[in-house]
Parts: C-alpha cells; sequence; structure tokens
C-alpha cells in the first residue's frame, strides 16, 4: 500500500449522511481501533467516521446517553469503562452479562443502547486464523490471570467446548470468584503452581500485562508444556513476547495478540456501517505500522 493509498484511507469523504462510531477511554489517543476502523471505511468506500473519544469515568455515563442525540451509530468502549457500560446500557446480551463488561455499544434506531461483548469472539477468531484446524475440544486450557480479559476468554472456551479451563492467578480468590461466577470446567491454580498446570495443555494464553512493554517479565518455565500446545499472548506490544519467543524456540505453534484486536472489532463494524469487514495481512500491517 503507497502513501496515497494510506492518507485516503486514514481520509475518507464525509457527508450530512455519514455514519459516525468511535471509541470511549481515558486516556484513549494510545488506542489503535481509530486506525482500524478507518482503514475498512476507506477499503469499503463508506460514508462515515471513526473517532476516538476521551471521556473521564465521572462523565462516562452521561457521554454514553448524549451518543443517540449526537447521531452516532454506537461505540467501542476501552480502559476503564468497560464494567461501568455494563450497567448504563439498556441491554445486554448473554456474553457481556457472564463476561461482567461491555465493549461494543450499538445505539439502536429509539435511542437505546445495545451493549455486547466482542472480545471472545476475537481470541476464538485470531486462534482459528492462527493455527490451521485449532480445537478448543482439543485439551486442557491455561489462563494466566482472571481480570477482564481472562474472562472474556474463559467464557469463550467454556462455550467453545474446552474440557477443562485452569485458571493461574497472582490473588486465588480472584481466581475462584471467576469460576464462580461464569461456572463452568473450571480448575483454579495459585500462582506458584503455574508450572505444574501446563501439564498436558493443549493451550496456554497470557491474559495478564506481565511481559508487555514497560511491565515486569513472565517468569514461567515451560517445561512441562506439550510441544504440541498452542501459546498466545492477547498483548501486542511487543509483538513477540518473550513468552512467545520462548514457546516457538522449543516448538509449540504460537499466535500473537493483534489478531484478537482485529477479530473483535468485526461485529461492531458490521453493526454501525452495514459491511461485515475482513481481516487481512494489509490490515494487520496497516494497523501495526501506526506511524504510518
Amino acid at each position: 500500500m503507497n502513501k496515497s493509498q494510506t492518507s485516503a484511507l486514514d481520509s475518507p469523504s464525509l457527508s450530512g449522511r455519514s455514519r459516525v462510531a468511535g471509541v470511549m477511554g481515558w486516556p484513549v489517543a494510545h488506542s489503535r481501533s481509530p486506525r482500524l476502523h478507518g482503514y475498512w471505511l476507506g477499503k469499503y468506500g463508506i460514508d462515515g467516521a471513526y473517532i476516538p473519544l476521551p471521556v473521564q469515568p465521572e462523565q462516562f455515563a452521561a457521554a454514553l446517553r448524549a451518543l443517540p442525540m449526537l447521531g452516532f451509530a454506537g461505540v467501542n468502549v476501552t480502559v476503564p469503562h468497560k464494567e461501568a457500560a455494563l450497567s448504563a446500557v439498556d441491554r445486554a446480551d448473554p456474553a457481556a452479562r457472564r463476561v461482567g463488561a461491555v465493549n461494543t455499544i450499538v445505539a439502536a434506531a429509539d435511542g437505546t443502547l445495545d451493549g455486547r461483548n466482542s472480545d471472545g469472539f476475537g481470541f476464538m477468531e485470531n486462534l482459528r486464523a492462527g493455527v490451521a484446524g485449532w480445537s478448543p475440544k482439543a485439551g486442557p486450557a491455561v489462563i494466566l490471570g482472571a481480570g477482564g480479559s481472562a474472562r472474556a476468554v474463559a467464557v469463550a472456551l467454556s462455550d467453545a467446548g474446552a474440557p477443562e479451563i485452569r485458571i493461574v492467578n497472582r490473588t486465588a480468590e480472584r481466581a475462584e470468584r471467576l469460576s464462580a461466577d461464569i461456572g463452568g470446567p473450571f480448575r483454579v491454580y495459585g500462582w506458584v503452581e503455574r508450572a505444574s498446570a501446563l501439564l498436558d495443555a493443549a493451550l496456554l494464553v497470557n491474559t495478564t500485562t506481565l511481559g508487555m512493554t514497560g511491565q515486569p517479565p513472565l517468569e514461567l518455565a515451560l517445561d512441562r508444556l506439550p510441544t504440541t500446545a498452542v501459546v498466545n499472548d492477547i498483548v501486542y506490544s511487543p509483538l513477540e513476547t518473550a513468552l512467545l519467543a520462548a514457546a516457538k524456540a522449543r516448538g509449540n505453534p504460537v499466535v500473537d495478540g493483534v489478531g484478537m484486536l482485529l477479530h473483535q472489532a468485526r461485529p461492531g463494524f458490521a453493526a454501525w456501517f452495514g459491511v461485515e469487514p475482513e481481516v487481512t495481512p494489509e490490515l494487520r500491517r496497516f494497523v501495526l505500522d501506526a506511524s504510518g
């Protein structure tokens, strides 16, 4: 893609009938979602825009309620608003209720707000695209972490038929709460047990910030993990984390985190702009090249 093409993708033409969506967060300047949705708007020639909306937590509910009056088709919701969005919308889908968070909001024709959670969808689609023939039913899955992302991953794996899901967290109580809230084939492991949790696993997913740029490293020996197990890190800064590099070096199939970002955006874009977007290698390169 040359510079004139990327410029066109960044600056779609707008009219008085433009469909408008965006992303709410605090802060939100770091979000790659405007670049992602802007690419699709340009690619499909859509009369629309997707803009960053920095909203402080104390103003979030009021800002959300103003969206239909301002003509917004909806928004994505990111940190720190995902949990607050669940109680602020008029309706929430089952996935959002089970995860306890909303990341996609669609404004209905009557001005009401539908809350959805597509993080689990993005996670599953990323793995399916990254590893040919991957199945969640292949064996036990290990999830590192018990926060919001871990909940979305756990719900997706449970619903897809994973035979056992091992939650490994630094705070055991939080992992127990996740298991109790969601319900499913869960086993809770303490952080000191994280290496033993890998025995006979078919999937390892890191949902913590450990290993992310600017964060402490993830210290995890992979000796007990079968080399057939898929290893996924949901962060994408750096794109290849130390966990993925170590897993790749021993022969494990690995999947980085940027695909989850791309795929989770698909349902919202389709709802707001009326086109089912495609995730392509060109899109991936464009979103990663934030300086382009």
